[in-house]
């Protein structure tokens, strides 16, 4: 995480919730979450693992390093799993023979049952002050690629590394950003020819809460809420939220240097729920709206100014608290768990209701209303990787049916806006699923549905 000040465009909350960022391209959008494990009461990985299959729609996550025994507790969950590669091996890594052993003793055991989908060298490399570090950075991932090749597991694994902001000149003015003096043509340009010969993206940790420390960006801008927009004087475009503006500076950047179709990905972000005194914007309420906006934004395929209709790859920072981390009070605070595994707050990823507030907070429900469990409104919407041409059926499946209108998402409805299939299909969805006595069955679609207690609905268009 970097204190980056940054500006971005927020847009209404959208019709889609999806969980680690992208771009449509090769990889599709979903929701991934950082699994750190500097804690003294965190869970057993196999529990951890078992409840983020079962009971959420998280369908990526990202171990800090190669721990065996958190790959192995992964087995069989069929969730993406992004390893990283600490930053104090990577210098090791421009050995080929190396990469080989490295490739052979932490990634070929566990590969057959685990889906190890990227292999991420380092951690914000490209803004550390050690340059045997920096220089190592792409010979160490064309190393890795190679013995990937050599061990058969290429087609399966890709390989990339993470970027903070501060590889940027400036994320305040999007159209002008570019990367720094020096990592231009000696870092990032070879690196960018090595994503695109691999179809592997560009990742970066982007972090509004840290853009708060300039007077000039209001809390409204960062939190995705109404606000007067922030104005690109080389574009002309306006920004509504500060997130739309980081991603736009990253795509900026990398068109400038003639690689804009490298497809960019959100590896961290997040919100902390507790802080210093002196710290601004820091609960767990604007932790949950943070979290709950940006996941529903970046999964709406509505996209940002510069890169429209396309829906993002986002993991948020992090899965648990963790209370050994050094730094401020905030450092230890992101989590969306406690150790015990209840929820610090909710941001609408839980497949089943009952797991949404820890058991000592739970009360005797009211009554409930249709399309209620537990006394919470429920929503059919996609599954976040679902084909799109699957989704298509559905639409085509649903709008079928007797006593489900799909006028609002046709041509001049109220819901036609944004135009994208996953949009139409939520809406399409979920008008099945109400009209049906929204049980679970009614949500399955060939198990590209999912079950949520986020309300979808946007702007004028009012999910039932």
């Amino acid at each position: 995480m970097t204190r980056c000040t940054v500006l971005l465009q927020i847009l209404l909350p959208t019709l889609l919730l999806v969980s680690a960022i992208t771009f449509t391209g090769a990889d599709a959008g979903g929701i991934g979450v950082n699994y750190g494990t500097r804690g003294t009461t965190l869970p057993a990985p196999t529990d951890v693992a078992r409840f983020l299959a079962r009971d959420t729609i998280v369908d990526r996550v990202r171990l800090l390093d190669a721990d065996p025994v958190l790959l192995q507790a992964f087995a069989g969950t069929g969730l993406a799993v992004d390893v990283t590669v600490p930053n104090g091996v990577v210098p090791r890594l421009v050995s080929l023979a190396f990469a080989r052993r490295w490739v052979r003793d932490n990634v070929a055991p566990y590969a057959g049952a685990t889906n190890i989908s990227r292999l991420l060298v380092g951690d914000e490399v490209t803004t550390e002050a050690n340059r045997t570090l920096l220089l190592a950075l792409v010979p160490a991932m064309q190393n890795l690629h190679t013995a990937l090749v050599a061990a058969s597991l290429h087609g399966r694994v890709k390989v990339s590394t993470t970027h903070s902001l501060g590889v940027l000149t400036t994320t305040e003015q999007p159209s002008s950003a570019r990367f720094r003096d020096g990592y231009d043509t000696a870092i990032v340009r070879p690196m960018l020819r090595f994503l695109r010969a691999t179809g592997a993206p560009f990742m970066v940790n982007a972090y509004p809460f840290y853009g708060l420390t300039n007077d000039t960006i209001s809390l409204d801008f960062a939190l995705f809420r109404v606000n007067d927009g922030v104005m690109d004087r080389g574009s002309g475009l306006v920004y509504g939220n500060m997130l739309d503006a980081q991603l736009d500076a990253v795509h900026s950047a990398v068109r400038r240097l003639g690689f804009g179709d490298v497809d960019i990905v959100v590896s961290e972000t997040g919100w902390p729920s507790a802080g210093e005194d002196w710290e601004v914007g820091v609960g767990a309420d604007l932790a949950r709206e943070y979290n709950k906006n940006a996941i529903r934004h970046l999964g709406s395929g509505v996209g940002t100014p510069l890169m429209p209709n396309r829906t993002f790859e986002v993991s948020i920072f992090s899965l648990f608290d963790e209370n050994l981390k050094p730094g401020p009070v905030s450092e230890r605070n992101f989590g969306l768990f406690r150790g015990d595994m209840t929820p610090v707050y909710d941001v609408g990823i839980f497949t089943d209701p009952e797991t949404l507030e820890p058991v000592s907070a739970k009360v005797t429900p009211a009554p409930s209303s249709p399309g209620a469990a537990g006394g919470r409104r429920q929503w059919c919407v996609p599954k976040p990787a679902a084909d799109e041409m699957v989704l298509q059926e559905n639409i085509d499946f649903a709008c079928g049916q007797e006593g489900v209108d799909c006028a609002a998402i046709r041509p001049g409805g109220v819901c036609y806006e944004p135009d994208t299939v996953q949009g139409h299909a939520a809406y399409a969805m979920n008008l099945y699923f109400q009209s049906n006595g929204h049980h679970a069955y009614d949500c399955d679609f060939g198990q590209t549905g999912v079950v949520t207690t986020a309300d979808p609905s946007y702007g004028g268009c009012k999910f039932m």
